[in-house]
């Protein structure tokens, strides 16, 4: 029962095995870094205070005036290194450099005395700075210390004793806030970076998204193309043969046979919206069903419209993939169109079919071109250009233009597999 009562939210984030999210009291100091920072500058500063304080009671047998001035020393070292904790996060490296210098006023001390500045300054670098920093400072830092402490003992300022305890004492404290802030600061840059990629796995896919989108309405309008065009072209031949004659019988037969190109293009184009609209179908499936050879319907089409088409098979391209298949028959229909369009009072059209084990050939050549136009500016129309898109999608290539006496040839070589599934 308590499985299926809860909450899908929930199930998700255990099978992603997501962190639990922080507590009220980690939440509330991350909304209020600046009431944090005061805090520990206030504690630093009592706990810092205290030993400075200390000094001029001390019954050491001390210069009472030597007292006096170390107090003062370490009291003002002391006061300016807490204030500048407050800005811990935005200056790491200054604000460590503050508690190294109090760390080596309180050298001045007749006494070994110390605060814990250099644990949180070690800490605060090696997180808001980096761990490489945090262990550059501290040896920099306790090296500097040593030296100080070595040169104060020796010229008989302060004891040997005291000079070690305090050198110890800091170094302890600092290496406690270095570990810590080490695992800390590792552990938020390691977030960070997770963060980001995340952020740039979603830009991507938004990225990739768009260019589906954009590829898809390419290819959805190239299939539109394909199939309105032809049936289209059609349709108008023949209604202007049915318009030309004054025989009853062949206009009432050619009106028939636009109708009955018409019908076949509207089921051709349910047919591919059909498949638009399943969502089980794959994003680079064909919009059109290939299993029928459409080359033999389309030849057909154009002879009905009155045009001299033959066509000649050699070879068997049943072997070919679906793609390589639907193709050939886009070459052919796409041919047929342009001629019929183009060249309305060809005497010949001819369609080659050639099919190896390697690759197939097909041929497209016609007669009757009106102003032939340059190869470039043939291929830049939709028709064309779809159809090169479509053969360079299978590893095809396309040649289209003027072969001189008015002729015009569109001629393709597809290879016999799929290049998308070579690759």
């Amino acid at each position: 029962m308590s499985d299926v009562s809860r909450s899908p939210s929930s199930v998700v984030e255990d099978e992603l095995r997501l962190p639990r999210p922080p507590g009220v009291i980690r939440r509330f100091w991350s909304r209020h870094h600046v009431l944090a920072d005061v805090l520990i500058a206030f504690v630093c500063l009592v706990f810092s205070l205290v030993p400075a304080t200390t000094i001029g009671t001390d019954a050491g047998g001390a210069d009472p005036v030597a007292r006096a001035w170390a107090s003062a020393v370490i009291t003002a070292t002391v006061v300016a290194a807490c204030v500048l904790l407050v800005w811990r996060r935005r200056w790491p490296t200054a604000v460590f450099v503050a508690s190294l210098v109090a760390a080596t006023a309180y050298l001045l001390s007749p006494v070994a005395v110390g605060g814990p500045l250099l644990l949180v300054t070690s800490y605060t670098l090696a997180v808001y700075r980096s761990t490489r920093a945090c262990v550059v400072g501290l040896i920099i830092g306790l090296t500097t210390l040593t030296t100080v402490a070595i040169g104060l003992s020796a010229t008989g300022t302060i004891s040997v004793a005291v000079a070690a305890n305090a050198v110890v004492g800091e170094a302890i404290l600092a290496l406690i806030g270095a570990l810590i802030g080490v695992n800390v600061g590792n552990r938020k840059r390691y977030l960070e970076a997770i963060i980001a990629r995340s952020r740039q796995l979603l830009v991507e896919r938004d990225q990739q998204a768009q260019l589906a989108a954009v590829a898809e309405r390419a290819r959805i309008a190239r299939e539109m193309h394909d199939v309105v065009s032809h049936s289209l072209t059609v349709i108008v031949a023949l209604a202007d043969g049915a318009t030309a004659t004054e025989d009853r019988d062949r206009a009432r037969a050619a009106s028939g046979q636009a109708a009955a190109t018409a019908r076949a293009a509207l089921h051709e184009m349910r047919a591919m919206l059909g498949v638009l609209r399943d969502e089980t179908a794959a994003p680079d499936a064909p919009l059109t069903p290939v299993d029928d050879d459409t080359v033999p319907d389309a030849v057909a089409a154009a002879r009905r419209a009155g045009f001299p088409v033959s066509l000649h098979i050699r070879g068997d391209a049943s072997a070919a993939p679906r793609p390589v298949r639907l193709a050939v028959a886009r070459i052919v229909q796409e041919g047929l169109t342009n001629a019929m369009r183009h060249s309305p009072y060809a005497s010949t059209i001819d369609v080659t079919i050639t099919a190896t084990p390697a690759q197939i050939t097909v041929d497209v050549v016609n007669d009757g071109a009106l102003a032939a136009a340059e190869p470039d500016a043939a291929i830049a129309g939709y028709g064309l250009r779809g159809l090169r898109e479509r053969i360079d999608h299978v590893g095809g290539v396309l040649q289209a233009g003027p072969e001189g006496d008015g002729r015009w040839r569109v001629h393709a070589t597809l290879p016999m597999t799929d290049a998308r599934e070579d690759s």
